[in-house]
This record gives structure tokens, sequence and C-alpha cells, in this order.
């Protein structure tokens, strides 16, 4: 097996778990090669013994010929991780290193049993759909997806923005609010659930339309099959406002049009 390694970010306080973890990896006879995400692997040397020994991959291009990828870190690692991912069908294993651990559930005291059923072969995969957005402008260009919703927030004004919102096409509602979250089932325990939406089960084919502390107390978060095309239209008093895919963030003008669609592949 090929193992890609992938992190953002490295904490001293872990230095042992670190360093116990990658001694395990480099003497698994079952791991033909394990590579280090470039800038991670820059990050642990000099902090860690032997991690020179291994190679290292630096974008999506590369990721294709691994087999798997250990993703060290919280719920966010795993989110960054997708941008390296994408399309490539190549599984990830979140191992929790960080704060929340929704995705990232296998903790660091209990690395080594599940890397080894994982290398025997006993274990199974999660599939999770991923929502897409497009819009005039390709604000994200070919990184235009995300797990966990699509979010389209005012900037800087303390007044509302008004959110006019087509399903198929066919007009759905004007939101008068502080934003609209676009969810799938995975992200409906995130930003979601904080805005008093619904909680999802993982494969149910949904996404979760939830308004952001809107003005119209009857106004709820609604539930629609993910095979359904969202497209939003913005107006206010601000010429821009926030869009973001995950933790990615842009402004977008508000002569801009987003389509939200279900994307072709899964993480």
């Amino acid at each position: 097996m090929k193992l890609a390694v992938y992190g953002i970010q490295f904490n001293p306080k872990k230095l042992k778990i670190f360093q116990d973890l990658f001694v395990f990896l480099k003497s698994n006879p079952a791991l033909e090669e394990v590579s280090i995400y470039a800038p991670f692997h820059e990050h642990l040397l000099g902090h860690l013994d032997g991690v020179d020994a291994f190679s290292t991959f630096a974008n999506h291009e590369e990721i294709h010929r691994f087999d798997m990828m250990i993703c060290l870190g919280g719920d966010g690692s795993i989110l960054d991780s997708l941008s390296i991912v994408r399309d490539s069908n190549v599984p990830v294993l979140g191992i929790n290193t960080g704060r929340l651990g929704f995705l990232s559930s296998i903790s660091t005291e209990e690395v080594e049993e599940p890397l080894t059923s994982i290398l025997n072969g006993e274990c199974f995969y999660d599939r999770r759909s991923l929502i897409r957005l497009d819009s005039k402008t390709d604000l994200f260009g070919d990184v235009n997806f995300a797990l966990n919703e699509v979010t389209l927030h005012k900037k800087d004004s303390s007044s509302m923005m008004i959110i006019h919102t087509y399903v198929d096409g066919d007009y759905l509602n004007s939101y008068w609010a502080d934003g609209l979250i676009i969810s799938t089932p995975t992200g409906s325990t995130g930003y979601n659930l904080s805005c008093s939406g619904p909680i999802i089960m993982p494969g149910s084919d949904v996404f979760i339309i939830t308004p952001i502390a809107p003005h119209n107390l009857n106004v709820r978060p609604l539930i629609i099959p993910e095979d359904r095309t969202i497209t939003l239209k913005m107006e206010g008093r601000d010429d821009e406002f926030l869009v973001a895919l995950d933790s990615r963030s842009l402004p977008v003008s508000s002569n801009d049009e987003l389509t939200i669609s279900s994307s072709d592949f899964y993480f």
C-alpha cells in the first residue's frame, strides 16, 4: 500500500504521538511508500527524528498514486484535505489531533490498531456527497466544491441582505437575513446546526437551506433533494457580500449569480 500523510499544523504537545506514529509507519512492511504533504513535512523537520527519510507530495496531481491518505488534525484539516484529494477517490482516514472530531474520529491513543486493521483490509468506506458552487465570475476556479456547506453572508454593513432563491428555476423565497446556508448532510452538524437547522443522516441525498438570523420568524430551514439546482440572486445596501465554501471565503458582487448543485464525485 502507498500512503499519503496530510497535516496543516503541528502541536509540540503531541510530539510523542507523532513520533510513535511515524516510527510505526516507517517500520510497517505492508507499506510500500509513505509520503508526507510537503508544507507539513517542512514543519516536522527538526521536531521529529527520521522524518527526512520520507518522500513528499505537494498537490492534487500527485495524490493519484496513493491508495489512502491519513489526515492528522481536527475536522478543519479534513475539510482542507478535500482540496488535495478532489475527485481522485483516494480514501481519507482522519486521526484527531485537533479539537473537533466528527469527521476526524480516531483518537491519537488508538492509532496503531485501526491502521493495522486497514492494512489487513478490515475496513469499510463512508461515502460523503459534496456541494458545488458555480458563478458568472468563476469565483473558486476548479476547487468549487465543499464537504459541509456553501454560505452567503453580509459583509461589512449591519443591515440585512435579501437573497432571492430559486429551485430548478422556480421561485422559492426572498430571504431577508444576515445570510443563507446551503448545507450537505455532513455539514448539518456544523454552521447549519448553530443556526437551528436540522441534523441529517449522511447519505440522505438532500440539501438544507437555512437562513442566518432571518427577519421573518416564520421562515424556517427547508430540506430539498440534492438533485435540484439552487440559484441565488443578491440584493442589499452593499455592493459586495461574502460567499464561503467550508473554510474558504471570497467577496462576491451583488451583480453576480450563484448556482448551487450536487458535485459529480464523492469524498
